[in-house]
Protein backbone atom coordinates (compact mmCIF):
# COMPACT_ATOMS: atom_id res chain seq x y z
CA UNK A 1 0.00 0.00 0.00
CA UNK A 2 1.00 3.44 -0.71
CA UNK A 3 0.73 6.88 1.11
CA UNK A 4 1.02 10.67 0.39
CA UNK A 5 2.46 12.37 2.86
CA UNK A 6 -0.73 13.69 4.59
CA UNK A 7 -1.79 9.84 4.82
CA UNK A 8 1.50 8.60 6.67
CA UNK A 9 1.61 11.50 8.84
CA UNK A 10 -1.71 10.75 10.11
CA UNK A 11 -1.14 7.06 10.60
CA UNK A 12 1.67 7.01 12.08
CA UNK A 13 1.12 9.99 14.61
CA UNK A 14 3.60 12.32 13.16
CA UNK A 15 3.88 16.25 11.34
CA UNK A 16 3.94 16.24 7.22
CA UNK A 17 6.79 18.60 8.32
CA UNK A 18 8.86 16.02 10.52
CA UNK A 19 8.56 13.66 7.62
CA UNK A 20 9.76 16.46 5.13
CA UNK A 21 12.59 17.25 7.17
CA UNK A 22 13.51 13.29 7.85
CA UNK A 23 13.51 13.38 4.04
CA UNK A 24 15.65 16.99 4.30
CA UNK A 25 18.19 15.13 6.30
CA UNK A 26 18.21 11.80 4.39
CA UNK A 27 16.63 9.58 7.69
CA UNK A 28 13.48 8.82 5.40
CA UNK A 29 12.75 9.41 2.35
CA UNK A 30 9.87 8.98 0.11
CA UNK A 31 9.60 5.26 -2.59
CA UNK A 32 8.78 8.07 -5.05
CA UNK A 33 7.85 11.77 -6.14
CA UNK A 34 4.70 11.28 -8.16
CA UNK A 35 3.58 13.70 -11.39
CA UNK A 36 2.03 16.15 -9.20
CA UNK A 37 4.89 16.72 -7.13
CA UNK A 38 3.72 14.85 -3.91
CA UNK A 39 5.93 12.52 -2.05
CA UNK A 40 5.42 9.08 -2.09
CA UNK A 41 5.59 6.54 0.24
CA UNK A 42 5.61 2.71 0.30
CA UNK A 43 6.14 -0.61 2.46
CA UNK A 44 9.72 0.29 2.73
CA UNK A 45 9.24 3.28 4.06
CA UNK A 46 6.53 2.44 6.61
CA UNK A 47 8.33 -0.12 8.11
CA UNK A 48 11.66 2.51 8.04
CA UNK A 49 9.89 4.71 9.95
CA UNK A 50 8.81 2.60 12.38
CA UNK A 51 11.76 1.97 13.19
CA UNK A 52 12.81 5.89 13.57
CA UNK A 53 9.91 6.04 16.11
CA UNK A 54 11.52 3.42 17.91
CA UNK A 55 14.57 4.92 18.71
CA UNK A 56 13.06 8.17 19.46
CA UNK A 57 11.17 6.29 21.82
CA UNK A 58 14.60 5.16 23.50
CA UNK A 59 15.88 8.79 23.57
CA UNK A 60 18.61 8.13 20.60
CA UNK A 61 19.29 11.15 18.65
CA UNK A 62 18.04 11.61 15.14
CA UNK A 63 21.98 12.16 14.47
CA UNK A 64 22.37 8.16 16.39
CA UNK A 65 19.56 7.01 14.61
CA UNK A 66 20.69 8.07 11.08
CA UNK A 67 24.01 6.53 12.00
CA UNK A 68 22.77 3.04 12.72
CA UNK A 69 20.01 2.79 10.30
CA UNK A 70 22.62 3.80 7.03
CA UNK A 71 25.37 1.40 8.34
CA UNK A 72 25.85 -2.04 6.16
CA UNK A 73 25.98 -3.90 9.28
CA UNK A 74 22.18 -2.97 9.67
CA UNK A 75 20.15 -5.47 10.53
CA UNK A 76 16.20 -4.91 10.76
CA UNK A 77 15.26 -7.99 12.54
CA UNK A 78 18.18 -7.95 15.16
CA UNK A 79 17.26 -3.80 15.72
CA UNK A 80 13.28 -5.09 16.55
CA UNK A 81 14.51 -7.99 18.97
CA UNK A 82 16.64 -5.10 20.52
CA UNK A 83 14.01 -2.54 20.79
CA UNK A 84 11.69 -5.17 22.86
CA UNK A 85 14.57 -6.00 25.28
CA UNK A 86 14.87 -2.06 26.09
CA UNK A 87 11.47 -1.40 26.05
CA UNK A 88 11.32 -4.39 28.60
CA UNK A 89 13.36 -2.97 30.78
CA UNK A 90 11.74 0.37 30.32
CA UNK A 91 8.10 -1.44 31.55
CA UNK A 92 10.34 -3.22 34.66
CA UNK A 93 11.39 0.34 35.56
CA UNK A 94 8.13 1.22 36.00
CA UNK A 95 6.86 -1.62 37.78
CA UNK A 96 9.30 -0.82 40.57
CA UNK A 97 8.92 2.93 40.83
CA UNK A 98 4.89 1.99 40.64
CA UNK A 99 5.28 -0.02 43.57
CA UNK A 100 7.81 2.57 45.35
CA UNK A 101 4.51 5.12 45.12
CA UNK A 102 2.15 2.45 46.39
CA UNK A 103 4.45 2.04 49.53
CA UNK A 104 4.86 5.88 49.96
CA UNK A 105 1.14 6.46 49.50
CA UNK A 106 0.44 3.31 52.29
CA UNK A 107 3.10 4.93 54.51
CA UNK A 108 1.06 8.40 54.23
CA UNK A 109 -1.82 6.66 55.35
CA UNK A 110 -0.13 5.03 58.21
CA UNK A 111 -0.84 1.31 56.68
CA UNK A 112 3.00 0.48 56.59
CA UNK A 113 5.76 1.83 57.60
CA UNK A 114 8.42 2.54 55.14
CA UNK A 115 12.16 3.71 55.79
CA UNK A 116 14.27 6.25 54.52
CA UNK A 117 16.24 3.51 52.38
CA UNK A 118 12.91 2.33 50.94
CA UNK A 119 12.20 5.13 49.32
CA UNK A 120 14.69 5.59 47.34
CA UNK A 121 14.77 2.33 46.18
CA UNK A 122 13.38 2.34 42.82
CA UNK A 123 15.58 5.43 41.90
CA UNK A 124 18.72 3.63 42.70
CA UNK A 125 17.02 0.42 40.72
CA UNK A 126 16.16 2.64 37.78
CA UNK A 127 19.46 4.08 37.56
CA UNK A 128 20.73 0.38 37.86
CA UNK A 129 18.23 -1.01 35.10
CA UNK A 130 18.83 2.14 32.89
CA UNK A 131 22.35 2.02 32.92
CA UNK A 132 22.53 -1.88 32.16
CA UNK A 133 20.30 -1.06 29.26
CA UNK A 134 22.28 1.48 27.55
CA UNK A 135 25.99 -0.03 28.67
CA UNK A 136 25.90 -3.49 30.28
CA UNK A 137 27.41 -4.98 27.76
CA UNK A 138 30.41 -3.37 27.37
CA UNK A 139 31.18 -2.52 30.61
CA UNK A 140 30.94 -6.45 31.57
CA UNK A 141 33.45 -7.20 29.15
CA UNK A 142 36.29 -4.52 29.79
CA UNK A 143 35.39 -4.60 34.13
CA UNK A 144 33.69 -8.42 34.28
CA UNK A 145 30.71 -9.65 35.86
CA UNK A 146 31.21 -9.71 39.72
CA UNK A 147 32.84 -6.08 39.49
CA UNK A 148 29.96 -5.13 37.73
CA UNK A 149 27.62 -6.76 40.25
CA UNK A 150 29.42 -5.02 43.11
CA UNK A 151 29.16 -1.91 41.77
CA UNK A 152 25.59 -2.16 41.12
CA UNK A 153 25.10 -3.33 44.95
CA UNK A 154 27.10 -0.56 46.21
CA UNK A 155 24.94 1.86 44.47
CA UNK A 156 21.82 0.29 45.78
CA UNK A 157 22.72 0.22 49.26
CA UNK A 158 23.62 4.08 49.43
CA UNK A 159 22.40 6.04 51.99
CA UNK A 160 20.28 9.18 51.11
CA UNK A 161 23.14 11.31 51.94
CA UNK A 162 25.09 9.37 49.88
CA UNK A 163 23.06 9.57 46.89
CA UNK A 164 22.68 13.12 47.26
CA UNK A 165 26.39 13.44 47.33
CA UNK A 166 27.25 11.36 44.35
CA UNK A 167 24.23 13.50 42.49
CA UNK A 168 26.37 16.71 43.64
CA UNK A 169 29.70 14.97 42.26
CA UNK A 170 28.44 14.22 39.38
CA UNK A 171 26.75 18.12 38.71
CA UNK A 172 30.35 19.34 39.87
CA UNK A 173 32.47 17.25 37.08
CA UNK A 174 30.50 18.83 34.24
CA UNK A 175 30.46 22.05 35.46
CA UNK A 176 34.63 22.29 36.51
CA UNK A 177 35.05 20.84 33.25
CA UNK A 178 33.41 22.73 31.14
CA UNK A 179 35.30 25.58 32.65
CA UNK A 180 38.36 23.71 32.61
CA UNK A 181 37.73 23.12 28.53
CA UNK A 182 37.91 27.11 28.42
CA UNK A 183 41.32 26.84 29.04
CA UNK A 184 42.56 24.98 26.61
CA UNK A 185 45.17 22.47 28.56
CA UNK A 186 44.12 19.19 30.39
CA UNK A 187 47.03 19.84 32.29
CA UNK A 188 45.84 22.78 33.69
CA UNK A 189 45.11 23.29 37.35
CA UNK A 190 41.03 23.22 36.65
CA UNK A 191 41.50 20.33 34.60
CA UNK A 192 43.24 18.41 37.07
CA UNK A 193 40.36 19.82 39.65
CA UNK A 194 38.14 18.15 37.36
CA UNK A 195 39.68 14.59 37.20
CA UNK A 196 40.15 14.78 41.10
CA UNK A 197 36.18 15.13 41.01
CA UNK A 198 35.78 12.46 38.77
CA UNK A 199 37.58 9.98 40.55
CA UNK A 200 35.39 10.94 44.08
CA UNK A 201 32.77 10.35 41.92
CA UNK A 202 34.08 6.79 40.69
CA UNK A 203 34.62 5.94 44.34
CA UNK A 204 31.02 5.82 45.38
CA UNK A 205 30.86 3.43 42.69
CA UNK A 206 34.57 1.21 43.14
CA UNK A 207 35.47 -0.77 45.81
CA UNK A 208 38.82 0.42 45.66
CA UNK A 209 41.07 2.91 43.35
CA UNK A 210 43.04 1.57 40.04
CA UNK A 211 44.54 4.04 38.17
CA UNK A 212 45.13 2.09 34.63
CA UNK A 213 41.30 1.41 34.99
CA UNK A 214 40.29 4.89 35.28
CA UNK A 215 42.66 5.66 32.24
CA UNK A 216 40.08 2.88 30.60
CA UNK A 217 37.32 4.43 31.31
CA UNK A 218 38.33 7.90 30.20
CA UNK A 219 38.70 6.10 26.94
CA UNK A 220 35.71 4.27 26.87
CA UNK A 221 34.12 7.57 26.69
CA UNK A 222 35.61 8.75 23.59
CA UNK A 223 35.55 5.50 21.85
CA UNK A 224 31.78 5.24 22.43
CA UNK A 225 29.44 7.12 21.21
CA UNK A 226 26.82 6.05 24.14
CA UNK A 227 29.35 7.38 26.82
CA UNK A 228 30.67 10.69 24.89
CA UNK A 229 27.33 12.50 24.37
CA UNK A 230 26.95 12.78 28.09
CA UNK A 231 30.33 14.75 28.63
CA UNK A 232 30.00 16.42 24.88
CA UNK A 233 28.26 19.52 25.60
CA UNK A 234 30.58 21.17 22.91
CA UNK A 235 33.11 19.31 20.36
CA UNK A 236 36.10 17.77 21.72
CA UNK A 237 34.76 18.53 25.48
CA UNK A 238 34.80 14.31 26.10
CA UNK A 239 38.55 14.16 24.41
CA UNK A 240 39.37 16.99 26.88
CA UNK A 241 38.07 15.06 29.86
CA UNK A 242 39.99 11.97 28.62
CA UNK A 243 43.42 13.74 28.27
CA UNK A 244 42.96 15.31 31.80
CA UNK A 245 42.38 11.75 33.34
CA UNK A 246 45.31 10.40 31.51
CA UNK A 247 47.50 13.27 32.64
CA UNK A 248 46.30 12.44 35.95
CA UNK A 249 46.65 8.57 36.51
CA UNK A 250 49.86 8.99 35.16
CA UNK A 251 51.11 11.69 37.92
Amino acid sequence: MEYTIQKLAQLAGVSTRTLRYYDEIEILKPARINSSGYRIYGQVEVDRLQQILFYKELGVSLEMIKKIMTSPSYDENQALKDHREQLLGKRKQLDVLITNVEKTIGSMEGRIKMTDHEKFEGFKQQLIDENEAKYGKEIREKYGEAEVTRSNEKLKNMKKDEHEEVSRLANEVQETLEEAFKTGDPSSNLAQKTAELHKKWLMYYWDEYNKDAHAGLAEMYVADERFKKYYEKKPGMTEFLRDAILIYTSN
